[in-house]
């Protein structure tokens, strides 16, 4: 999972864990996000303010070498009005479900029946997240599925867009034909 933020490198939000330290019995984690994080989240995610990120999630091993990360992530965004730019809070929660690998194992190859084509079911599940090293983040993983979850044009109760008009069946009689002049027009 790579991050597109500007703090260096380091994601906004980060909470790594030790693969050697999973087990197979499913651990549970509560994390949430302190005051900077939320800051620099807002930035990440381009909204007026994170007011809360938090997450209860469980860790258990996949296949041997592989972590199943499984939870649920709440936050509370304030973003502008996409009619009148004016602030609107909204809720996420949403669960969701990653699996981790090894860089290079086996388990993330897509394996194809012919080696003409390759269809993914948009509705089945992910594609396994490779990492390097002993350590996956599970805080990335968090505000990844948080940001999926985010509306992307967040409209004020009530609010509709008063400049807009549709044309109604009667405007299309007053306006002329461009074809009408071609009406008495014929081939002989």
């Amino acid at each position: 999972m790579k991050s597109d933020n500007n703090t260096g490198g380091k994601p906004p939000f980060s909470y790594p864990v030790k693969v050697g330290n999973i087990s197979a019995n499913p651990v549970t984690v509560k994390v949430s996000a302190d005051e900077r994080e939320c800051k620099e989240l807002a930035q990440v995610w381009q909204v007026v303010e994170v007011k809360s990120v938090k997450a209860e999630v469980y860790l258990s091993r996949w296949k041997k070498d592989g972590v199943r990360v499984k939870g649920r992530v709440e936050a509370e965004i304030v973003q502008a009005c996409v009619v009148t730019l004016e602030p609107v809070g909204s809720k996420i929660d949403e669960e969701f479900e990653q699996i981790f690998v090894p860089e290079g194992s086996k388990l993330a190859r897509v394996v194809a029946k012919d080696a003409a084509e390759m269809v993914l079911d948009p509705d089945g599940p992910d594609l396994p997240e490779e990492f390097a090293g002993d350590l996956i983040d599970i805080g990335e993983a968090i505000t990844e599925f948080a940001a999926l979850a985010i509306d992307p044009y967040p409209r004020k109760q009530g609010v509709e867009f008063a400049d807009h008009i549709e044309s109604t069946a009667d405007a299309k009689n007053d306006r002329p034909n461009p074809f009408a002049a071609l009406k008495d027009w014929k081939k002989d």
